[in-house]
């Protein structure tokens, strides 16, 4: 099963460690999570992996589902076997490539459209479809699909885009019950661009809707690096 236990705390601060546990391995945290986009960590084996201490790594779900492909991973059982990785991973949802390669996608309250970078093809990725590709890759941390949303931004483009995300935070959720093992975890996304408000309306949002965990999302998008810390 998946659980959080803090191991210690700072005096003075927020800082902590802590123990996520997952079907797969614990992780020690704060943790470096190594990106290995699609299926692999560049220039590395799961064997260098495994060697360097690495405890899990992420997986780009919008390029997994273009390459290879959700078809090969259930023959594989998942991305697990595919790359021989026998640690957790965890897969982002596909919204940051759909904000980066904007000049293809179209967004509307269903889902997102868009054109592979590959070959042109057209696809479509909804709240829904956004969980059942995560669970054929079998990651072990899922995120809901996001919309994210570069900077600057107007303040209503800021609300809409939020909207949507919390729209389709618990559509990625009801999905995920219907669907996902119990020994899997989903973790809310946080957005509301760089309005310390609209942040905390979002945080607060997925928390009254029960995620197992909450990610910062809706940076590097284009803002100064003091605004990123702060």
């Amino acid at each position: 099963m998946f659980s959080f236990e803090q191991t210690s705390r700072a005096s003075g601060s927020r800082a902590r460690t802590g123990i996520i546990s997952t079907a797969r391995g614990r992780i020690e945290t704060p943790v470096f999570m190594l990106v290995g986009t699609l299926g692999t960590v560049k220039a590395l084996t799961p064997e260098d992996l495994l060697d360097a201490g690495t405890q899990i790594i992420l997986g780009n779900t919008y390029h997994l589902y273009l390459r290879p492909g959700c078809d090969v991973l259930r023959r594989f059982s998942g991305l697990h076997r595919f790359m021989n990785w026998p640690g957790p991973i965890l897969t982002d949802s596909g919204g940051f490539q759909i904000f980066s390669l904007a000049r293809l996608t179209r967004i509307n309250e269903d889902g997102a459209t868009f054109q592979s970078h590959i070959d042109g093809s057209r696809h479509f990725i909804g709240p829904e479809t956004a969980i059942d590709i995560q669970l054929a890759i079998d990651s072990d941390i899922v995120m809901p699909l996001d919309q994210c949303i570069g900077y600057p931004a107007g303040r209503k483009d800021v609300e809409s885009a939020l909207a949507l995300t919390l729209q389709w935070a618990e559509r990625c959720r009801r999905q995920w019950r219907r669907r996902a093992p119990a020994e899997k975890a989903l973790f809310g996304i946080v957005q509301g661009g760089m309005h310390a408000d609209l942040r905390r309306q979002s945080a607060e949002a997925l928390v009254d809707m029960g995620f197992d965990g909450y990610a910062v999302g809706g940076l590097s998008v284009g803002e100064p690096t003091e605004m990123l810390w702060e």
